[in-house]
């Protein structure tokens, strides 16, 4: 079964930064591809960054984009995503997503528009102005 559970989230003034930890099992690591995405209140999804856990390629929203960074620890089966200068409009739960490269046959571009199979419940991040 996979699971995906996050956490890092936050209270954080604007400028400060955070970083978000995904903890994954019940998969091969290098099959997947990984995705951190986020919801405001009254907002629909947005596919933050997205990473191809088997050559490590990544594709990032344009908001987000030199600010966040996504990064990996296969032998914790860790995902991480660094964010630095946190901005308010970046308040949103944030959640991390994974589906099968193999199975799903999509770039990491795609499934981060359309999303992805699998979910984490989501941790806040609250960034005060």
């Amino acid at each position: 079964e996979v699971q995906l559970v996050e956490s890092g989230g936050g209270l954080v003034q604007a400028g400060g930064s955070l970083r978000l930890s995904c903890v994954v099992s019940g998969f091969t690591f290098v099959d997947y591809a990984i995705g951190w995405f986020r919801q405001a209140p009254g907002k629909e999804r947005e596919g933050v960054v997205a990473i191809n856990l088997n050559d490590g390629s990544t594709v990032y929203s344009d908001s987000v984009k030199g600010r966040f960074t996504i990064s990996t620890d296969s032998a914790k089966n860790t995902v991480y995503l660094q964010m630095n200068s946190l901005r308010p409009e970046d308040t949103a739960v944030y959640y991390c997503a994974a589906d099968s490269l193999i199975t799903s046959g999509l770039t990491i571009a795609t499934m981060l528009h359309y999303g992805m199979d699998y979910w984490g419940k989501g941790t806040l991040v609250t960034v005060s102005s």
